[in-house]
């Protein structure tokens, strides 16, 4: 038990299959009740897919594991209806500082531009992320969330997967069209189907030591190396909710690890950190080793793997839960146009492609921060540390400065999805690019852009500030774009001029008018009065023109969804 936190105990309920109620395959299954898990039932259900999920377990993590969520998972928990619980709770951030000895020698704002909904980061003990999904998961009809529920056996087919199931009341067998695998890292479901995860196991060991105490230090992440109080190790803080501290310890290889988690090892080690003074509880201990691995390919046949079953990176730069909803981002509107037959099953490859690129950016970023904070060699450590000397006054030296490259999504660039740019922006937001969100108004209210789309494929269109309200064929052209089957939304985004020409042209055409009352979003996307972007419903930028054209659309759209 924590002193901070009442681990809730979720009920065991006898499913239909052991109540002779069962037999028909579902759509989805998903195995794994961790937040990546959760995340992809979650995705599914509420676009209303039909969805199993099962846990072997009857509560949500021990110790609070996964702390940072980024600006882009916090994005995608918006559209799962958890991300505003998650930001009241968590605790707020985005500098960072890093010291060598006692002395500050880099820092960094992971966002230092305003005009953004979510802030860089959050710090939330995992357990509370979980509870929150779970609360999510008991209101959606379509998913069927089953505890105590162990996976024994699975046995791939052509068209789907056979699991075979424990759980207190005895052993059944489940059918299903697609399996989703988000068991974690020692991945029993990988291990039986004999699939491989290659990379590289790091010889270092670090202690977790998550402690409640009152300190009015900011909440920024901490970082030391060589510090008087660890001497020739590395030492990382954060702040966490209910006044609980994270504090990693470097400890080398040759640690004992049950040794360095008994109090008697950890109460000192704080102690030379804080000082005397500082009153403080032990709330959870643990040791950890690291590794930078992943599948060869995330999908094998009817079996998709997320998360740490399909990826593993060291937890500096916080890319593992981060990644891991990122993957489910990725996966579900695609499994979803397949299950419903609006793509082909091909489409699924593109998941494995993009995140597997993805996994390898963040296994080099994860790879060499580690290198960086862990040199093996004495030459490498005279680098490491005259970096560090240099960075104290010279900027060419801070860059070279890495305790950790924090998570940033994927941009996929080269995704077969893309439709080439054949005009020309100077925005970064070109194809592949996950989209920036900007400040907004709809209906005179002040809102954001990326809480206008999600789900489904949307169509930016703007109108400048001296620009022409859209034709009557351009109207009609829209209308037939929102009734083909796999329906795209426009949303017409107006200068603040050009909005009441823009809300008469479109009335009563099922489009949204969004004004762009600032002006962030037009400098962001270098959007001209009839530019147009196509988002995926992974709200990534899949093409843009600078006029509209129904044909270029249509083509971008089939490419869009694999054909």
């Amino acid at each position: 038990m924590l002193k901070t936190y009442n681990y809730p105990k979720y009920p065991f309920r006898t499913p239909p299959e052991l109540s002779g109620k069962g037999g028909d395959a579902y759509q989805v299954v998903v195995v794994g009740a961790g937040p990546v898990g959760l995340s992809a039932a979650i995705d599914l259900a509420q676009s209303g897919a039909s969805v199993v999920l099962l846990d072997d377990d009857e509560t949500v993590s021990v110790g609070s594991r996964g702390v940072c969520y980024a600006k882009r998972t916090l994005e995608i928990l918006d559209r799962l209806k958890v991300g505003d619980a998650c930001v009241a709770k968590g605790v707020t951030w985005n500098v960072g500082r890093t010291f060598f000895d006692e002395k500050e020698v880099y820092s960094f704002n992971l966002q230092p531009h305003s005009g953004h909904k979510r802030p860089g980061m959050i710090n939330l003990q995992q357990y509370y992320l979980e509870e929150y999904l779970i609360e999510r998961a008991h209101r959606l009809p379509e998913l069927d969330l089953r505890f105590k529920s162990k996976v024994v056996a699975v046995s791939p087919q052509a068209d789907g997967v056979q699991l075979e199931v424990k759980t207190p009341e005895g052993d059944y067998s489940l059918r299903a069209d697609w399996l989703i695998v988000a068991d974690g890292a020692r991945s029993g479901i990988r291990r039986e189907l004999g699939l491989d995860i290659e990379g590289r196991i790091f010889n270092d060991r670090f202690l977790i030591a998550d402690v409640v105490m009152k300190a009015d230090y900011p909440a920024e992440r901490w970082f030391w190396f060589d510090p008087p109080f660890h001497r020739g190790q590395s030492v990382l803080l954060h702040k966490q909710a209910d006044n609980v501290w994270r504090i990693d310890f470097q400890l080398g290889w040759q640690a004992d690890p049950e040794e360095e988690k008994k109090p008697e090892r950890v109460i000192p080690r704080i102690r030379a950190m804080l000082g005397d003074d500082r009153e403080f509880e032990l709330e959870w201990v643990s040791v950890y080793t690291f590794q930078c691995r992943r599948m060869q390919s995330f999908r094998q046949g009817r079996v998709l793997f997320v998360g740490d079953a399909a990826h593993q990176v060291s937890p500096f730069g916080a890319r593992g839960a981060n990644s891991g909803i990122q993957d489910t981002d990725n996966l579900c509107w695609k499994l979803q146009l397949v299950i419903k037959g609006l793509a082909p099953e091909s489409l699924m490859d593109s998941y494995s492609a993009e995140r597997t690129w993805a996994a390898d950016e963040n296994i080099l970023n994860s790879t060499r921060s580690t290198d960086f904070i862990t040199p093996k060699t004495k030459t490498s450590q005279m680098f490491r540390n005259a970096v560090l000397d240099l960075a104290r006054d010279h900027d060419f030296a801070r860059a070279l400065v890495n305790s950790g490259r924090l998570s940033v999504p994927a941009c996929l660039s080269e995704s077969t999805l893309n439709t080439p740019d054949s005009d020309v922006f100077a925005s970064y937001m070109l194809p592949g690019m996950p989209m920036d969100d900007a400040p907004i108004r709809r209906d005179g209210r002040d809102t954001w852009l990326l809480d206008q789309l999600g789900g489904r494929f949307g169509l930016l269109r703007y109108i400048g500030e001296n620009g022409a309200a859209p034709d009557s064929l351009e109207i009609q052209a829209l209308q037939a774009l929102l009734g083909r089957e796999v329906s795209v939304q426009t949303l017409f985004v107006a200068a603040p001029g050009a909005a009441s020409l823009a809300e008469v042209a479109v009335a009563g055409k099922d489009f949204v008018v969004l004004v762009d009352e600032k002006g962030l979003f037009q400098q962001r996307y270098d959007t001209s009065d009839g530019s147009v972007y196509l988002i995926r419903p992974d709200q990534h930028i899949c093409a843009r023109w600078r006029f509209f054209n129904q044909d270029s659309v249509a083509g971008a759209l089939q490419t869009a969804i694999g054909h």
